[in-house]
């Protein structure tokens, strides 16, 4: 239980604080729903709603991010360090939740922040329900009108950084869009909802329950307006709802969870002082869990240990060697660059494609003599590219697997936090069965190669199915990849020693992508920060 210290049981600061669990109560009409409590206290009048329009689900105090993105909290043996921190924000309809999340949202002023939406969570309602609910006679306010399994499960998986796929609701047919939204865990998770300390399983998700407590006049009137002005309801429907299953289902299964809150927000939004000590205490979890890559740590571990045996490195024969010296050399042109790049790109991928699994295959000759050979064991071959030099590797992988699919990651720095960004995914449905080869040109710290491989790990690709595949490693690199997944196999043709303080290989290749695509890159901006991020 997550109570902040000195607070339980008292109203400080314009902000009630209390001991979650301080009144008790038999079981509630559903097995799973914590009791309807009477406490003996006449129930203030209230109003609830059936939703409310749908939040941004991901977003920062600045700025509006990629829903596919979300911070490499993963320490270098590629778990995750700690789970996320779990906000979980109830109260009545129009109350003032959503207000309140953006609020703390922009206080707290962290990176990554998911804002999670209970209704999203609505059930897929019959033909029968749907009739009922087109003449406002369905109870939205219900918990049986939503699917709490859904929601557990996906937000347990939020909470440990997995990928998850959001419903997303469409109030003017009350049903669920065909597409849903792809949505990644990140530090700080907030969970808004009319029944969010309803459901006993979704409460031990919670870190921390906040209850937005409004006056039922003031939500009244929001809930008019929004239902009238963004959804088309007359004033009379709006009004037959609300007597008939808006205040009954508030009276009985929202106001009672009040008593779980650590914190109550009187007047919603307006409230500072009380967000500001939401805020506070927040802060002082992350520091706790230390969410944050430690790239000091990344690069000293391992330095003095022998390359691991799940690296492969080409044969240094005077072919591949000549290759390299060509495209090394600053004054190779860019023509001559792009030749030889792509021939020992093209002997990188025989080299890879030898380490899928195969079996023994008799096949007739033309002569009418048999012939035992191997042939592929495995549903399919995938390649993922790094953006942006990563991608010039697909022709060569295209060039030896027929109808191979293809799959791009867009990683990149931020160069605030030196942390490296999910910024765009697209990945081939069904990749959990694929082998998959990653594919990144030049990767020094490892870093971008790690965050993508937990990207396949978190679509349920398996670890042993992953081949990452790079013309030039560092050995910084290629440590931190075979410490964090022991199982991916890593394929390159060269492997330099050295990182230097910018994080370029030495001696190194330069800027690949500049050079392959005959683009300048600004001179304080390394590799990764332009294209490849192996950062």
């Amino acid at each position: 239980m997550n109570t902040l210290p000195g607070l339980s049981g008292a109203r400080i600061s314009g902000c009630w604080a209390l001991g979650a669990g301080s009144s008790g109560g038999g079981e509630g009409p559903l097995d799973r729903l914590l009791p309807s409590v009477n406490t003996g206290v006449s129930p203030r009048k209230r109003t609830t709603s059936q939703c409310k329009s749908e939040p941004p689900l991901l977003r920062t105090s600045k700025r509006t991010i990629y829903t596919a993105g979300r911070p490499p909290w993963y320490n270098e043996h590629g778990t995750q360090s700690k789970e996320a921190f779990v906000i979980g924000l109830c109260g009545g309809s129009a109350s003032g939740k959503t207000t309140v999340a953006r609020k703390i949202i922009e206080a707290l002023d962290v990176p990554w922040v998911v804002l999670l939406s209970m209704d999203s969570f609505y059930k897929v309602l019959s033909e029968e329900e749907q009739l009922l609910a087109a003449y406002n006679d369905y109870n939205f306010d219900h918990p049986a009108a939503f699917d709490f399994d859904l929601l557990v499960h996906t937000l347990w998986k939020l909470k440990q950084g997995k990928s998850v796929k959001i419903p997303v609701y469409d109030f003017t047919i009350h049903g669920r869009q065909k597409d849903w939204k792809t949505v990644y865990g990140a530090s700080v998770i907030i969970f808004e909802g009319i029944l969010s300390f309803a459901d006993k399983e979704l409460l031990k998700l919670l870190d921390m329950k906040i209850f937005v407590d409004t006056d039922s006049d003031i939500r009244l009137v929001r809930r008019l307006r929004r239902d009238i002005t963004e959804r088309g309801r007359d004033i009379e429907g709006v009004i037959k709802q609300y007597n008939k299953f808006v205040k009954p289902a508030f009276e009985q299964y929202i106001e009672p969870t009040m008593r779980l809150a650590d914190i109550v927000v009187p007047r919603g939004g307006g409230n500072m002082v009380a967000i500001d000590l939401i805020v506070q205490h927040v802060h002082s979890q992350l520091e706790e869990r230390k969410l944050r890559w430690d790239m000091a740590a990344l690069a000293s571990a391992h330095q003095a240990q022998p390359l691991p045996q799940t690296l492969c490195v080409l044969e240094n024969t005077p072919q591949v060697r000549g290759m390299h010296t060509i495209i090394r050399n600053k004054d190779t042109n860019r023509d001559e660059f792009i030749f030889y790049s792509k021939r020992l790109m093209r002997l990188l991928i025989e080299r890879a494609l030898s380490f899928l699994p195969s079996q023994v295959r008799v096949v007739q000759t033309a002569q009418g003599q048999d012939y035992e050979g191997r042939t592929f064991h495995g549903k399919r071959v995938t390649g993922v590219s790094i953006l942006r030099a990563g991608e010039t590797m697909e022709p060569a992988l295209r060039a030896v697997c027929k109808d191979v699919r293809i799959g791009k990651i867009l990683i990149q720095t931020n160069q605030d936090t030196g942390e490296p960004e999910l910024h765009y995914l697209r990945l081939p449905k069904d990749i959990s069965e694929d082998h998959v080869i990653l594919m990144d040109c030049t990767v020094s710290t490892g870093a971008a190669a790690m965050m993508a491989v937990r990207v396949l790990l978190d679509h349920d690709v398996q670890e042993e199915k992953i081949l990452l595949v790079s013309l030039l490693m560092a050995e910084m690199g290629v440590h931190s990849v075979a410490y964090a997944f022991p199982q991916v196999k890593i394929i390159t043709t060269a492997v330099d020693k050295k990182v230097n303080d910018l994080f370029h290989i030495i001696p190194g290749i330069g800027n690949f992508g500049d050079r392959y695509f005959g683009t300048d890159a600004p001179p304080d901006w390394s590799d990764e920060d332009m294209d490849d991020p192996s950062y």
